[in-house]
């Protein structure tokens, strides 16, 4: 699950309105949800199906274009219920399983960063009710980073026979990072079928963590 260095500065990272910054390492690629979510009449809509529209042209095969299409419509609705509970990005992760005793295979992970309102309260008091009031966390830690005090905990979900979905498990990394203005948290969540690794995971969403910032990094860099 090693992968090169690579920095790429997203235009978000100059944007004052953004509220949180933050780095994601290689393998990790940003799911546009404006973009796929967009009005039917919409520019990003336009700008959706000019290139969508080759790609499933370019499938030779009818019933590979439908399901296709039927992916992609699932997509959007888990898109859409993200954003439902004010997830305001989202990342797919794909990382080759090359540590010692990997199988070498392809994994997969989903990134997401959500916003939660909470009750005025010390910070570090915030970050711990996050992880004493969620349910089912295991490896529950308290944290002081860079950005301030966190918390982070670990879920093993399983599907319920009636969701329609294969009853594979799935593990939720939450890291919990209560905002300066003690009124808002933000949840950083890496999800995989992949629970053998959940070690690399945990690293992967700890260095996350660690990057994030409430106050852009730009900022900091043209005032120094």
């Amino acid at each position: 699950m090693e992968t090169p260095l690579q920095i790429v500065i997203d235009e978000s990272a100059a944007d004052p309105g953004a509220g949180i910054w933050f780095a994601t390492p290689g393998g990790f690629t940003e799911l546009p949800i404006d973009v796929l979510l967009a009005g039917p009449d919409s520019t990003e809509a336009n700008r959706l199906r000019q290139v969508l529209v080759p790609m499933v042209e370019a499938i030779p095969d009818g019933l590979t274009r439908q399901q296709f299409i039927a992916q992609l419509a699932s997509g959007q609705q888990l898109l859409r219920a993200l954003r439902e509970v004010g997830t305001v990005h989202c990342a797919l992760g794909v990382h080759r399983d090359d540590v010692a005793g990997g199988s070498g295979e392809t994994l997969h992970s989903l990134f997401t960063v959500s916003w939660r309102d909470i009750a005025w309260a010390p910070r570090s008091v915030s970050a711990a009710r996050a992880v004493a009031t969620a349910e089912q966390h295991t490896r529950v830690e308290y944290l002081n980073l860079p950005g301030g005090p966190a918390s982070m905990g670990e879920t093993v979900r399983i599907p319920t026979p009636d969701s329609g979905l294969p009853p594979t498990p799935l593990l939720q990394i939450h890291a919990y990072l209560p905002h300066p203005d003690h009124r808002r948290m933000a949840v950083l969540t890496l999800s995989t079928t992949a629970v053998e690794r959940r070690v690399q995971y945990n690293a992967i969403l700890r260095t996350i963590a660690e990057l994030t910032s409430f106050e852009s990094p730009l900022s900091k860099a043209h005032s120094a």
